[in-house]
């Protein structure tokens, strides 16, 4: 089975195909631009240097939330397009999932951490029995006092990853009262193979989608709709609604 990754949730964005057990090719790019200015091209450099034929592609696996709500919808319409052009399903992969797949096979809990701004984080708990990823707590939305008073309640050693760890590593050195570590630079981020690979084992459980159905997952409102919300409030308020 051929599989192509995208992940455009956070500030990297990451295309890789595999297929079967073999990675043939990844691209990853963590800089200061825009999805919508990387993503296609890097694909489409990825495809010529691997010599892909889109038409021997089995199914797109995507990022599919939470993340940047930017980043997310760029990703999804990619896979959409891609799903409808090709006729193939999307393989929704969960972000938090996929970024502790990067750990693949450590003993202690996996902890991922992404940037959710206002002292929040996207983040979850995970740990690795017999090869496969287990969840402990589902991906959420949180901040960051939560999910370090939850892994001191738990007692385990922790290593953290994602691009929240360089904003919240001084409150968890600061409050953590268990063994913790910090991934390093090598599997610290988004890498769509992991996208592809945790992709294959939704895949066998009957997870993909039709490409019409498929829809990121933000897990909270975007920073527009939350402001348009609290107007509202204000609006009733004031006029005694």
């Amino acid at each position: 089975m051929k599989i192509l990754a995208i992940d455009s949730s956070g500030l990297v964005a990451t295309v890789a195909v595999v297929e079967n057990d073999n990675l043939l090719g990844e691209y990853t790019v963590n800089y200061k631009k825009t999805h919508s200015q990387t993503l296609l091209p890097m694909l489409d450099a990825l495809a010529s240097m691997i010599e892909l034929d889109l038409e021997t592609v089995d199914a797109v696996a995507a990022a599919a939330g939470p993340g940047s709500f930017t980043g997310l919808r760029i990703g999804s319409a990619t896979a959409k397009g891609l799903g409808l052009a090709l006729n193939i399903p999307v393989i929704p992969v969960p972000t938090v999932d996929a970024l502790a797949y990067n750990l693949w096979g450590t003993a202690d809990q996996v902890c991922p951490l992404m940037d959710a701004r206002r002292q929040q984080a996207y983040t979850g708990l995970y740990e690795f029995q017999d090869g496969k990823l287990q969840t402990i707590l589902s991906q959420c939305a949180v901040g960051i006092d939560g999910i370090t008073e939850k892994i001191n309640a738990g007692g385990r050693p922790t290593v953290f990853l994602g691009d929240g760890v360089p904003v919240f590593a001084p409150y968890i050195e600061e409050h953590l009262t268990v063994p913790f570590r910090f991934a390093p630079a090598h599997c610290s981020r988004q890498r769509a193979a992991c996208v592809a690979a945790l992709g294959a084992v939704l895949f066998e459980q009957g997870k993909a989608q039709p490409a019409a159905e498929h829809r990121p997952e933000y897990l909270r409102l975007s920073q527009a709709e939350r402001e348009r919300r609290e107007r509202e409030r204000s609006f009733q308020a004031g006029s005694g609604v």
